[in-house]
Parts: C-alpha cells; structure tokens; sequence
C-alpha cells in the first residue's frame, strides 16, 4: 500500500491524525512497557519509541504503578530511537512485597531490577509495507539485591533476553476502526520478569515464550486493546502464571500518553489471585 492510498484512507476515516508532514501518526510509538521498551503495558512491540522518522530523533520518558493489594511495582524510565529503526531504552524496577516480608519474616520488604533494553526494527513498517514491522530486542536484566530469589532458588542475579516482535496496523480492519495486531516471540529464563531473578531449580534453561497484543482505535486518541504474556516456570517454591490484562489509552496530544489497565497477574510467590489496576503516564517528543 502506497503512502499515498494511506493518506487517502486517512483523510476518509477519522481514526487517526498526524501532526505534521514527516511526523508519524498518533500512537503508533506505542507506550511504554514496564520493562522500558515501546510497545504496550507488559508486552514489547516491533515499534520506535516516540515520533522520528527518517533521520529523526524520537523518545519519551515514563512512570508506571501496578498495585494488586498484596505488592505494588513501580516502573521509571526513558527511551531513544533515531530514524525509527533503533531504540535504547533503561528502566528501574521495584517491586514491593511489604505483604509477604511480614508474613514470612523476609529481611527485605521490595525486590529491585534495572532493565537496559535495544531494540533494531529488522524490516517492514507498521502500516506502508506488504510485510509487518518486525524488530529484534535484546534486554539485558540485573536484579540488584538477590539474597531472597537466591534464597528461593534462583541460580543468577543478571541475564539478557532476546525477542522478535512483530507489528501491524490495519486501516478500517475491525468495521471500520483501525486494528493494531501484535505478536512477540521471548528466549527468556527470568522469574516473574527477573525480579525474582533467573533460571531456578526447576529449570535453569531459556524458555521461548510467546506474548501478544490487540488493540482497537476507536476514535484518533483512544485506543482499547488486551494483551497476554507466557511466563516460565522455573522456580520450585512457587508456581508463575501468565500475564492478562485489558487495557485503554489516552492519547491527547504527541506529547502525552496516559495508559490504564487492569492486570490479572495469576500468583506471584505463593500469593494467588493477583489482580489490580496499571497506571502509566508518558512524555513523548
């Protein structure tokens, strides 16, 4: 599809705008997921961060909270890309876990990570090419105080990941509203995202996981959407579920992305049932 027909298709249906020529189209750099990259809440897609196109500068800095009663994480970080094909990205991470410190007597009451995230769109585009945008990822991990996941099990306190995402958006494909569709493939060892560390004494292997992600404009700055993520299972202690959720954004302007969720996180070491609401805020340019 020509960018030409897109501008037509465009100018017919009001689902999305751009802000001016050479600019990428609203939300189409996603948010900001937890672990920092561009994509959705807990799921990477093959996207840049931010708005740069062809030898431009994008990027954005974010804060997140996810709060189920019994933990809350909070998420802080920033992220780059130049001429929408790389993207550097950093969060920090720190997972309180007051609940179940008092209930078991852990020596400490939150577990910490710092993510280092790079992401290289490989080809395609999201909407002007026949084939999906599809970018490679790599997030090298660093849990920062591990005497509890080594306690629980966990065999190391660091470890990189790899991923495959690939993203699509199709003008009018759901009646007529503008569909995002995408899929994520994770090598990964990391116990619930490697706050609880990496690989166990169940399993000290990579897995290949799968992650997903569907989103619906429904009109230029709204955008619902759901979005699933497999998780390993590598630690004796505890079972690790799949992550769920459903999740709407607010994009008022290229500046600002406002995301809210509610996250069904299954159970996270030994406390089953975990569900609550996600909250980011995102400053693009």
């Amino acid at each position: 599809m020509t960018k030409a027909v897109v501008a037509a298709l465009l100018g017919c249906m009001p689902v999305l705008v751009s802000a001016g020529p050479g600019d990428r189209l609203l939300a189409t750099g996603g948010a900001s997921m937890i672990e920092g990259a561009s994509g959705g809440g807990i799921v990477p897609w093959a996207v840049m961060t931010g708005y740069g196109t062809r030898e431009q500068w994008g990027g954005a800095v974010f804060a997140t909270r996810v709060d189920t009663g019994d933990y809350r994480l909070d998420t802080a970080g920033a992220s780059v890309s130049y001429a929408n094909r790389v993207e550097l990205s950093f969060a920090r991470q720190r997972l309180g876990i007051d609940e179940l410190a008092g209930a078991a007597a852990l020596p400490e009451s939150s577990l910490n990570q710092d993510v280092f995230g790079a992401k290289f769109r490989l080809f395609g585009d999201l909407i002007y090419d026949q084939l999906p945008q599809v970018a490679l990822g790599l997030q090298h991990k660093r849990q920062t105080n591990f005497l509890i996941p080594r306690t629980v099990g966990a065999q190391r306190d660091s470890d990189t990941e790899a991923y495959v995402a690939a993203s699509r958006l199709f003008l009018g494909g759901a009646f007529g509203y503008n569909l995002l569709v995408n899929g994520t493939l994770r090598y990964s060892r990391a116990n619930e995202t490697g706050l609880l560390g990496f690989g166990g004494d169940r399993r000290d292997t990579p897995s290949l996981l799968k992650e997903g992600s569907i989103g619906v404009f429904l009109n230029p700055q709204w955008v619902l959407g759901v979005e699933y993520r497999e998780k390993p299972d590598n630690l004796g202690f505890a079972g690790e579920s799949d992550w769920k959720d459903v999740w709407l954004a607010y994009f008022p302007s290229k500046r600002v992305g406002l995301v809210a969720a509610w996250t069904d996180l299954g159970e996270i070491a030994t406390l089953e049932d975990q569900t609550g609401l996600y909250l980011s805020v995102q400053i693009s340019y």
